[in-house]
């Protein structure tokens, strides 16, 4: 079975990447480094079924070919993170959208089984919580460059569902809620990684609006798993899946749980998102996934909490930087985590 990852060098790709060669399989991936790192595929590396190629697939026509010689793909190559989207988002549009046609265009007349990664952003500014699958979705003015990103993607879903419905493609959608974990940067304004940076630095963590915003994070070795297996079952196929974790948590206590983890005399610092993204950015209060679907389909259900999210995260960053703090991760309700345990995807 060999699989083709697009973007397959980024934080959640190369976890994909290393879980599927435990599985036994072939990995071939595609990525332009733009966002990803080899670094990332450093566990994959020299496997004998591991190959991949640096370079933009929507440019390259080698990919065509790379199409027809796998099984599966696994498109996750996007534009990411808010900061990078509010500041570019022409390159965030063509994007997602170029590249999820080109993907789609060339699996479609050979079959070739699609599962297609989108994001809880394509809710825009519904309030009903949780988000199902079905519900009417609700977006800010299209002067507004934060929604170029959940409207490229719907666009992205409506792609796929088109070649489903016209040339009977094998294809499933999946909405993330905030996938986290060890390998997630900070560079382009995720939350979670760049508390835990600045709290490893001695704070302040920096806390965007009032931190009353509430969002549900999923470690990336519960998610992973959950990709393979729906991107396996038939009953998916046509159909959008929330993939995420129900355990609701508020910025705030996010980051106050981090610093008391890391450094509990780190300050906290509040900054408008005025000044932290653009003028009149708008943000969603709460973020929670519906997740009876994909229980349904694939039995999922996440296994690991926030407090075991943080301490992995943390962990990678520690072993990253080579901080001389090693011994544990403490402050958890008691709990203790060795920094040299993270395990990949069993």
């Amino acid at each position: 079975m060999l699989n083709l990852v697009t973007g397959g060098a980024g934080f959640i790709g190369s976890h994909l990447c290393e879980h599927l060669l435990h599985l036994g399989e072939a990995v071939e991936v595609w990525d332009d480094l733009s966002t990803g790192s080899l670094a990332n595929l450093a566990g994959c590396i020299g496997h004998p079924r591991f190959s991949y190629v640096v370079s933009d697939f929507t440019q390259d026509r080698n990919f065509a070919s790379a199409v027809s010689r796998c099984d599966q793909i696994f498109h996750l190559a996007a534009a990411v993170g808010v900061k990078k989207i509010v500041t570019d988002p022409a390159h965030t549009i063509v994007t997602n959208v170029q590249g999820t046609e080109i993907v789609l265009r060339y699996a479609a007349p050979l079959r070739k089984p699609v599962l297609l990664t989108s994001t809880s952003e394509v809710y825009g500014k519904g309030t009903r919580v949780p988000f199902r699958e079905d519900d009417d979705v609700l977006y800010g003015p299209t002067s507004k460059s934060r929604w170029s990103y959940a409207m490229s993607k719907a666009i992205d879903e409506f792609l796929l569902m088109a070649y489903s419905r016209t040339h009977s493609l094998p294809g499933v959608i999946v909405r993330l809620f905030n996938t986290v974990g060890p390998r997630q940067v900070k560079d382009y304004g995720m939350v979670l990684p760049s508390f835990v940076s600045q709290a490893l630095n001695g704070g302040p963590l920096t806390i965007f609006g009032d931190g009353q915003q509430t969002r549900c994070f999923a470690h990336v070795l519960d998610v992973v798993p959950a990709l393979v297996k729906l991107s396996r079952t038939p009953a998916a196929w046509g159909r959008v899946v929330n993939i995420g974790s129900t355990e609701e948590v508020s910025i705030i206590e996010l980051a106050e749980r981090i610093r008391g983890a890391v450094c509990p005399g780190a300050p906290l610092a509040f900054l408008p998102y005025d000044r932290a993204y653009e003028p009149g950015f708008e943000d969603m209060i709460r973020r929670v996934p519906d997740i009876g679907l994909a229980r349904d389909l694939i039995g999922f259900q996440p296994v690991r909490n926030l407090d075991a999210i943080i301490a992995d995260s943390v962990a990678h960053q520690v072993a990253k930087q080579g901080s001389p703090n090693r011994a544990s991760v403490t402050g958890l309700d008691g709990y203790a985590r060795s920094f040299d345990t993270f395990q990949a995807v069993p």
